[in-house]
């Protein structure tokens, strides 16, 4: 399945300074959802301290997640269904200071 994962607000430092990725997932007997949409990404995008990107099986507090332009809020959060060329924004609220 073909869908598009984005990072911003300083997020992409934490993903090879790479903001946009195309990305094919691999078949699976599940249906993927956005738990295991983060699981993935952590295992083969991350680059380094997933500290500031996961905290347990979620996005850590701070990070807004936005699909299709709709907050994951609104759409079942983990439990969302990822559909064929789903865009899904990750974006740090977290400004240092």
């Amino acid at each position: 399945m073909d869908i598009n994962v984005k990072f911003s607000g300083g997020l992409e430092l934490l993903f090879k300074n790479q903001k946009d990725y195309n990305i094919k997932l691999p078949d699976s007997n599940e249906k993927w959802t956005m738990k295991s949409l983060i699981a993935w990404v952590k295992e083969n995008l991350l680059q380094e301290r997933p500290e500031l990107f996961v905290q347990g099986e979620t996005v850590r507090p701070g990070i807004l997640v936005l699909v299709n332009d709709s907050d994951w809020e609104l759409l079942g959060e983990l439990d969302y269904e990822i559909q064929p060329r789903d865009t899904v924004l990750f974006i740090s609220t977290l400004h240092g200071g």
